[in-house]
């Protein structure tokens, strides 16, 4: 995965127009509420501590709270202490008051006592390359999509952050930075795609956890639990420019009803939006 994050910029651009919606959105408070849907390593949280910590006036203080599933917990190679420990240090180092919870089940387990909701916190809830993977209602009458979005919406939260992505030109875009026969290469496609691809291809019902939407759909969805647009910051759309120059030339940003995406050549491949 560390692999991935370097030779394509996908999670980098999602990462950062996240981060750059939720940062406008929480400027001046005092208090600040990450529900993470999707924790992973936290690497995406890095870079947020440190632009709040050279926030004017002093950071505020900071809660995450990490949902977790199994399959992360394996890839990561223990439970989401580590990220906390990770987190932690960062904070202490960047002098930004800081507390990790760990709600360690999968996102449509989640119910709002699993969120340790506090008032007086401005609340960000981040789907990172996340929505995808509840299951919608051909899977359950219960519709989790749905559920989950109302549950946010019912938060009341500041902002709320949608990456996704999809795989059609992502292993030609892989091309360009990693031969197929390197052993880099092979241990990419191996553990961060070959699975998911498997899982769409071979998987029905409760079993298939891969379930991608166009992002129309989302908003559809999005609008229906009651979100209305947030549209990202031009300083974010600008830095991420400026990250694409580091990479191939095939790359491309456009800004659209609301929404940031990223293609290669003429196809998109990474959208991301937010929303309140």
């Amino acid at each position: 995965m560390h692999i991935l994050y370097e030779v394509c910029p996908y999670f980098k651009f999602g990462y950062m127009s996240a981060n750059g919606a939720i940062a406008e959105a929480v400027k001046g408070e005092n208090r600040v509420h990450i529900v993470d849907f999707q924790i992973a390593m936290g690497t995406q949280w890095v870079t947020l501590i440190q632009a709040l910590a050279a926030r004017p006036g002093g950071p505020p203080h900071v809660r995450v709270t990490g949902i977790d599933d199994p399959v992360s917990a394996y890839a990561r190679g223990g439970g989401l202490h580590i990220v906390g420990r990770r987190l932690t240090r960062l904070a202490e180092l960047c002098n930004v008051p800081f507390e990790f919870h760990v709600a360690a089940l999968n996102g449509s387990e989640v119910e709002v006592e699993h969120l340790g909701i506090r008032p007086g916190e401005a609340l960000a809830v981040n789907f990172a390359y996340q929505l995808h993977h509840l299951p919608d209602e051909s899977v359950s009458t219960r519709n989790h999509r749905d559920r989950v979005l109302r549950m946010v919406k019912g938060l009341s939260p500041k902002v709320v952050t949608l990456t996704l992505t999809h795989y059609t030109a992502v292993f030609e875009s892989i091309d360009v930075r990693l031969p197929r026969e390197s052993k880099e290469r092979i241990s990419v496609e191996q553990h961060c795609l070959a699975r998911d691809i498997v899982n769409i291809i071979a998987c029905e019902g409760a079993e298939r956890v891969e379930r991608h939407e166009l992002h129309g759909k989302w908003r559809s969805r999005f609008t229906m639990a009651g979100f209305t647009p947030y549209p990202l910051s031009p300083l974010v759309n600008a830095t991420i420019k400026s990250l694409l120059e580091n990479y191939c030339e095939h790359y491309r940003l456009e800004e659209r009803d609301g929404a940031l995406y990223l293609g290669w050549k003429n196809r998109a491949l990474v959208v991301s939006s937010a929303w309140r």
